[in-house]
């Protein structure tokens, strides 16, 4: 095998993580949060350093375990656990020109000119799940079998991604205006699933913080308006999170695109713990630590682009001028500033980590 990738050792300590979202004073080390890996970055590095070199892929649990080893070997405190997904529109698709080995051949994305749901036929025929009964074998495993150090955190909320999803994103801003309340109806059933599989997952005590994740915006504004978000989205986000507050955990919130209209919304009436995906041409995430951090944690920010683009040094002094702005007080977690897509190159991303883990104050 490679050369090992981390020069510091590092110590996982899920209660430690939960303390520093908490904003409970300066930790004594730098935590991690990634929204995901891509599976290809994640392979190349399993490739390199043997992650998952001592378990049985025959073993019908082998990607469970997967997800645990990889998590444990790049230094996350939490394992993912997810029960609701809706089927969505059709698929768009084109080659995938990442280079080497973390090519996936393919890449695809929802088509936004039409979903799955235009009309109440649609909408009566699509198969909805009762949310009454839910497949809770790999949370009930994962219970059992997550070592003591570690934490579960579930993952829904996708209230502007299922109308975007379901409807595609043209035919939603159409509806709004032609059939408001077939658009209603989407989001009262969504919701309904929604808290209907966070109420189960926050069933489990190993799980310690409900992660949504919804992206609302892009580059410039919202996908909708701003009170069109707040009626359509926030409102659902709003539920989860007391949902979350009245069973003792976080309400963490994974949302792309420029959300400077809605931040106090989020703030203030969704009352999220902590916020995830700040990007260089939206909000540097050390401009949101000065402006927020005495009222939410922050998770990411090292920039897609300069992770991906960065020389190796260049990549640790963005990280420790990072963690200088962001690090005191808590409420800080390092990660990209929206997730490991599989054109991240490995190596950078693994820099990233060691520069964490090799800081100090």
């Amino acid at each position: 095998m490679d050369f090992k990738p981390f020069t510091a050792v590092g110590k996982l300590d899920y209660e430690g993580l939960l303390r520093n979202i908490a904003r409970e004073g300066t930790p004594d080390r730098v935590y991690f949060i990634e929204l995901f890996q891509d599976r290809a970055v994640e392979d190349a590095i399993d490739r390199r350093y043997g992650v998952t070199e001592h378990l049985d892929r025959n073993d019908p649990r082998f990607e469970w375990k997967r997800q645990i080893a990889m998590q444990r070997f790049l230094g996350y405190e939490t394992v993912d656990v997810a029960l609701l997904g809706l089927p969505s529109g059709e698929w768009a698709r084109a080659e995938d020109t990442t280079r080497g080995d973390q090519s996936r051949g393919e890449r695809g994305w929802i088509n936004e000119h039409k979903g799955v749901i235009a009309s109440w036929e649609d909408f009566e025929r699509y198969p909805w799940p009762d949310g009454r009964t839910w497949n809770t074998e790999r949370l009930e495993w994962l219970e059992r079998n997550l070592p003591d150090d570690m934490c579960l955190a579930g993952r829904g909320g996708h209230f502007c991604e299922y109308l975007c999803w379901l409807m595609g994103y043209e035919t939603l801003c159409l509806t709004l205006h032609d059939q408001p309340d077939l658009v209603e109806a989407l989001r009262r059933r969504i919701l309904e699933l929604e808290e209907a599989a966070c109420r189960v997952v926050l069933q489990s005590p190993r799980v310690k913080a409900f992660w949504a994740s919804d992206d609302m915006g892009f580059k410039t504004q919202l996908m909708v308006s701003p009170d069109d978000t707040r009626r359509l989205v926030l409102s659902g986000h709003k539920r989860l999170a007391e949902v979350t507050h009245q069973a003792g955990r976080q309400y963490w919130l994974h949302a792309c695109g420029a959300r400077q209209a809605i931040i106090e919304d989020l703030i203030e009436d969704v009352k999220l713990d902590a916020l995830h995906s700040w990007e260089d041409v939206i909000e540097p995430v050390t401009d949101a630590k000065r402006r927020y951090g005495h009222r939410l944690s922050l998770f990411g920010g090292i920039d897609v682009d300069f992770l991906c683009r960065a020389s190796p040094e260049q990549l640790r002094r963005r990280v420790r001028d990072t963690l200088r702005v962001c690090q005191p007080g808590g409420g800080y977690c390092l990660g990209s500033g929206n997730s490991v897509a599989n054109y991240v190159p490995a190596d950078n991303y693994l820099t990233m980590l060691d520069e964490g883990r090799r800081w100090r104050g």
